[in-house]
């Protein structure tokens, strides 16, 4: 997708780079650290036994990349402040695999005819020809209306083309325009489909393409410039999911996709898939409908009714007696940590949600706290107390008793609690400052071996003793150098792969006011599935936001539903291809994904490719298989199913463009051209993006005789995206930006759902100072108002006013209601005025759009935690960074080359 600056000719793709240091170099090494690889293969989505599946590999070679994560926490500023000029600013791991295309369909299927036919009674949603073309909706863009006989002249007279789709390829002079955000946070585009299937279609929110319009080809692909892929986010948490036990679950024979709304029924008895086309036979209990209670109509079953489904698996998708929910905690007590403060903080909220946390009566939990040496607690439920046994030997760790470090919470819970009361006191007067992180690390591995789970491990400084010791390679020079932001070794990245093979998941906070070498330390989460919290600056009395932070942190992640044991597979229409994951994981065979744990919060993407021509169906498919076992000791099946048309006009490509999901994707790619390259390559290659697209589709409207530069009204925000991409932490050039914060910041694109990566792309801002209920959201329990967008500029700021900037993770704000608001507040006073309760419901209602607490920060005009605020206001000119006119000007001068 990306191309070299130096060559305007070649496109070099992000994912074709050479691996850095560390990286995979085969997936074969799945086969050394799993004891079953490939048993989860035909499990989740293997052959029926006695079949064979060819796979088909792709004719381009590719690399493996380090995979890179993170758990993003959201953040609210809330400032009031002039239009003064802003201060000067400084402003930088996938795995790449090889993935079978669907096995050749059965001869009854070879030609792929169109969907749907043959069975009078079913229902319209199911037949799955051409769909109608008769949406219409509104732009997001604030460009002018006119010139759209002009453009219809310029498609070519297509009279098929919807005026949705006409309004998205309007064409937008960027450098003439500058009110082009819309009113409200932008929506995802919807795919242009019947009505039936719309409302049959997989939520955005779960699974979401770059082109809600499918290239026919590659060379259709290639002439747009655009990559194409999906974000999926498939363990969200969820207010409805219909969740089917049944002795059957009905999946193709070939290509093993589970049946779905986009499936065609030729009659009553057989089905055909619409991944592979292969037709199947319907099983009589699959007749009965459960929902209805009527025999005879398949085509209702909850299955084929609901895009996002829920099943509950029998012993066959079962290698062993799905295990209990495990969690071990591995906690920092070094000087360091205690001086912190944070172990209080921790223990404190174990303690007040050790009830919520999920499980059952098979529940275990166990501890291990170290500096210099490894101590373990037992907690068998004879004690009296709780018994600290303490291994010194951290060159050879060995697990002191086996039965009693890992226990049943419920039969344990008085002596656990004990426990919690007491640890905070037991370390306060430590001298100790060594940290055996990797010894404690080899101990929670051998503890958890015999059954998985996760290991939640808190730190506080960089390890400096035993296996996996780092030195600071903190130098303010080279803080955006390649060699930095991979690791400095490979301990922590096979340890990962051991504890993946295990069914461990590895959870890594790392509260530290120094560099502690994060690029190394996340690679033990990174490989095992796991979630990375940063907090920098930690400390329990001088940062007050931060302590509060962790609080809430805490507490959502202890308390948020978990799936064990899980594998994820995504399967597509015969012709396309999945070639690049990003996210946490281990990629276990082909295209199987390992996830000892899996979490509501974290995301994934994956870039795709058109290997055979889709020409001969109307809709393209993509499913994504996640099989877990519940804290409950049940094994789940969650699948979720998304459709798509297919076009053969490159205008209905452009039309079709989802720029969030785009830019979501090139920031994923990005990220590891970084690393695998140079952030001055991964930089150049975002700018390229946006000078082929824009180049590409003036090609195609060339003769609207229009200057300047010019975009669709699909891609009218690209260019502002990815300007705003170069000046996040991750991306942007200089030294200014410490290098755990810019690693850290490339682990939240790597995982985050795309919400919450859009809300650290480009932050929202609201003036809140004079809010009224015109437009506002009527719910059951209180009135929201909704304030306009504004545009990240300090042109848009006003002495006079108060703005709300939601930025992902922190937010600023200045006395506004009450004399009492001061610098650094983090909460708004609750005053009995119109103004106090609008605000008050805002910001509730904008917290509940998310799972984890945001932390409100105050800046007020005259203070110097203003220059926080002013490094989002991405459209202004910063000391390294161009202003948004001037990036125009230099893809407009580009293209012109």
């Amino acid at each position: 997708m990306f191309r070299d600056e130096k060559s305007s000719s070649s496109q070099v793709s992000l994912h074709c780079s050479d691996p850095p240091p560390g990286g995979d170099s085969s997936s074969t090494t799945t086969d050394s650290v799993s004891p079953v690889p490939n048993s989860y293969d035909s499990l989740e989505g293997g052959s029926y036994p006695g079949e064979h599946r060819t796979p088909k590999t792709s004719s381009t070679t590719l690399t493996k990349h380090l995979a890179q994560s993170v758990l993003t926490r959201s953040t609210l500023w809330l400032t009031f402040l002039s239009s003064q000029p802003q201060p000067q600013m400084h402003s930088a791991g996938s795995h790449t695999k090889l993935c079978s295309s669907v096995p050749p369909s059965v001869d009854e299927a070879k030609q792929a005819p169109p969907f749907g036919y043959g069975y009078p009674s079913m229902q319209p949603a199911y037949q799955q020809g051409p769909p109608p073309r008769t949406d219409s909706s509104p732009s997001h863009c604030g460009y002018n209306q006119t010139g759209m006989s002009q453009l219809s002249a310029a498609l070519g007279g297509l009279s098929g083309v919807p005026e949705l789709e006409v309004e998205a390829l309007r064409p937008v002079n960027l450098l003439q325009e500058r009110n082009l955000l819309p009113l409200r946070p932008l929506e995802a585009p919807e795919p242009h489909l019947s009505a039936d299937l719309k409302k049959a279609n997989c939520s955005p929110n779960t699974f979401r393409c770059t082109l809600t319009n499918i290239p026919q080809s590659q060379a259709l692909l290639n002439k747009a410039r655009l990559p194409l892929g999906l974000l999926l986010h498939p363990f969200r948490d969820l207010s409805q999911l219909p969740v089917i036990t049944s002795n059957t679950i009905v999946r193709c024979r070939s290509c093993r996709a589970y049946i779905n709304p986009f499936v065609s029924f030729l009659d009553q008895r057989r089905w055909k898939c619409n991944l592979c086309y292969r037709v199947n036979d319907v099983p009589d209990e699959f007749m009965y409908n459960p929902v209805t209670r009527s025999y005879g109509e398949p085509h209702k079953r909850p299955e084929v009714q609901n895009s996002t489904v829920e099943f509950i698996a029998s012993s066959d998708y079962m290698l062993r007696p799905p295990q209990p929910a495990v969690y071990l905690f591995v906690l920092d007590v070094s000087h360091n940590a205690v001086e912190a403060g944070y172990l209080q903080v921790c223990c404190q909220t174990l303690l007040e949600n050790l009830d919520r946390m999920p499980g059952d009566t098979r529940t275990r939990v166990g501890f291990v706290t170290f500096d210099s040496t490894i101590h373990f607690y037992n907690l068998h439920e004879s004690l009296s107390q709780p018994q600290m046994l303490v291994v010194s030997d951290i060159d050879d760790v060995f697990i002191p008793t086996h039965d009693s470090l890992l226990v049943n919470l419920k039969e344990s819970k008085e002596l656990v609690r004990g426990l919690l009361t007491a640890l905070p006191g037991m370390f306060f007067q430590t001298r100790e400052t060594h940290s055996a992180l990797g010894p404690a690390l080899q101990a929670a591995y051998k503890l958890m071996s015999p059954t998985g789970g996760r290991v939640s491990l808190f730190q506080t400084q960089l390890p400096t003793l035993g296996h996996g010791l780092l030195q600071s390679r903190e130098d303010p020079n080279q803080r955006s150098t390649t060699k930095h932001l991979g690791p400095a070794t490979d301990f922590y990245k096979k340890l990962a792969l051991d504890c993946s093979g295990q069914q461990i998941g590895v959870d890594l906070f790392l509260l530290s006011s120094q560099y502690s070498d994060l690029a190394s330390l996340a690679c033990v989460s990174k490989y095992s599935a796991g979630s990375i919290f940063y907090y920098p600056s930690f400390h329990h009395v001088r940062n007050p936001a931060q302590l509060d932070k962790f609080r809430k942190d805490l507490e959502r992640y202890l308390t948020r539903k978990i799936g064990f044991e899980a594998v994820m597979r995504i399967r597509c229409t015969k012709g396309l291809s999945i070639h690049t994951f990003h996210g946490n994981f281990f990629v276990r065979s082909t295209d199987l994904l390992s996830l000892a744990n899996v979490n509501p919060d974290s995301g994934f993407a994956v870039q795709m490719s058109i290997e055979e021509s889709l020409a001969d169906t109307s809709l393209a498919c993509f499913q994504a298989a996640l099989l877990y076992t519940s804290s409950k000791g049940k094994r789940r099946i969650r699948v979720h199913t998304l459709c798509l048309p297919v076009v053969s006009q490159l205008s209905d490509v452009y039309a079709g463009a989802d720029v969030q999901a785009i830019t979501c994707l090139l920031a994923n790619m990005a990220i590891d051209r970084s690393i695998s390259s140079s952030l001055s390559d991964a930089r150049d290659a975002l700018v390229n993006a946006v000078v082929d697209s824009l180049s590409a589709y003036k090609s195609t409207v060339s003769n609207l005789q229009q200057s300047g530069l010019i975009a669709p009204a699909s891609l009218c925000l690209f260019p502002l995206y990815v300007l705003a991409l170069l000046k996040q932490k991750a991306l942007r050039t200089g030294t200014s930006t410490r290098l755990d914060e810019r690693v850290f910041a490339m682990c939240e694109f790597k995982t985050q759902p795309l919400q919450q990566v859009m809300r650290m792309v480009h932050p929202n801002l609201y003036r809140v100072d004079a809010m009224s209920d015109q437009g506002a959201l009527h719910l059951s329990d209180c009135v929201v108002p909704q304030p306009h967008l504004l545009h990240l500029t300090a042109e848009k700021l006003t002495r006079e006013g108060a703005f709300l900037m939601d930025c992902g993770s922190v937010s600023p704000w200045r006395d506004l209601y009450s004399p009492s608001l001061y610098e650094h507040q983090t909460h708004i006073p609750e005053l009995e005025n119109p103004q106090s309760e609008r605000l008050r419901a805002f910001l509730a209602w904008l917290q509940d759009s998310r799972t984890f607490s945001s932390t409100l920060h105050v800046v007020k005009d005259d203070a110097s935690g203003k220059t926080s605020f002013f490094q989002y206001l991405v459209e202004d000119r910063s000391e390294s960074a161009f202003s948004y006119y001037e990036f125009l000007l230099h893809v407009q001068q580009q293209i012109s080359k």
